[in-house]
C-alpha cells in the first residue's frame, strides 16, 4: 500500500529536500520502517531510546493523532497521508 509521508522542514535535509515522500506500510510503524530504510536518520529523530514517539513529535494518519489511535500501530490504508509535525512552544512575551 502507497502512502504519503508529509516531512516537515525541520528534518528535510534527511530527504534531499523533499517535502513528501511515497513509502509502503500498513501501520504507521511499517511507513517508519519504509521511511527509515530509504532516508536513514528519521527513526532516531522521530522516536525515543524505547521506540516510542518522543514527546515534541506528532504523527498524524489523515487528520488523526496516533496517540489517540493506536499509537504507532495505528493502520493506514492505501493513499492515506501520514504528517509529521514537530510540536512548536512558545510564549508571550
Amino acid at each position: 500500500m502507497s502512502v504519503t509521508v508529509r516531512v516537515p522542514t525541520t528534518l528535510r535535509t534527511l530527504t534531499a529536500g523533499a517535502s513528501e515522500i511515497a513509502v509502503d506500510g500498513t501501520t504507521v510503524s511499517e511507513v517508519l520502517d519504509q521511511l527509515e530504510g530509504a532516508h536513514p536518520g528519521f527513526k532516531e529523530r522521530l522516536l525515543d531510546g524505547d521506540g516510542g514517539l518522543r514527546r515534541f513529535v506528532n504523527l498524524y494518519v489523515a487528520d488523526d493523532d496516533v496517540r489517540f489511535r493506536d499509537g504507532l500501530a495505528t493502520p493506514v490504508a492505501d493513499g492515506d497521508t501520514v504528517s509529521i509535525i514537530p510540536a512548536v512552544a512558545g510564549g508571550a512575551s
